[in-house]
């Protein structure tokens, strides 16, 4: 017998069976990330099983296909805001070079150099200071350098 077994957690899993004693004798772990694809095949096995002489109620179908398109928006604006936080990170990156700034070290020491060159990572630009990498991140005042003296 298949169920479903809910913990005390919050958890939900599927059980492969019950013990003697009435409980479940393995429990698998089921995601907890309800995506879009999980929405619609929800959504399709739900017409699939439906009862043919009751179908479901076409204004309860079409609030769940506009539920299924905010979705799908709302995925695509998440991915469009973190690409414009990229950007944006970059360009910050970018606009340091030459400047004097101080940041904090690994050590939680604070340092202060000149950005020389910036290199883009997947997440967090890094700034190159007086030879060393430093995350963005860890800038935490940014000045101007005074010009060489002759």
């Amino acid at each position: 017998m298949t169920g479903m077994n809910v913990t005390a957690a919050g958890t939900t899993g599927a059980t492969t069976g019950t013990g003697s004693t009435g409980t479940p004798s393995s429990t698998t772990p089921v995601s907890q990330d309800f995506d879009k694809d999980t929405f619609l095949k929800l959504l399709v096995a739900q017409l699939k099983y439906q009862d043919p002489s009751n179908p479901a109620d076409a204004t309860q179908f079409m609030s769940q296909t506009a539920q299924f398109t905010m979705v799908e928006k709302l995925d695509a604006l998440s991915t469009l805001d973190q690409k414009v936080l990229d950007a944006s990170r970059m360009q910050s990156a970018a606009s340091l070079i030459g400047r004097q700034v101080t940041y904090t070290d690994y050590s939680g020491t604070s340092r202060t150099g000149t950005v020389t060159g910036t290199t883009f990572g997947s997440q967090n630009p890094a700034l190159t200071i007086d030879g060393t990498q430093v995350a963005l991140d860890s800038v935490t005042a940014v000045g101007t350098t005074a010009p060489p003296t002759t």
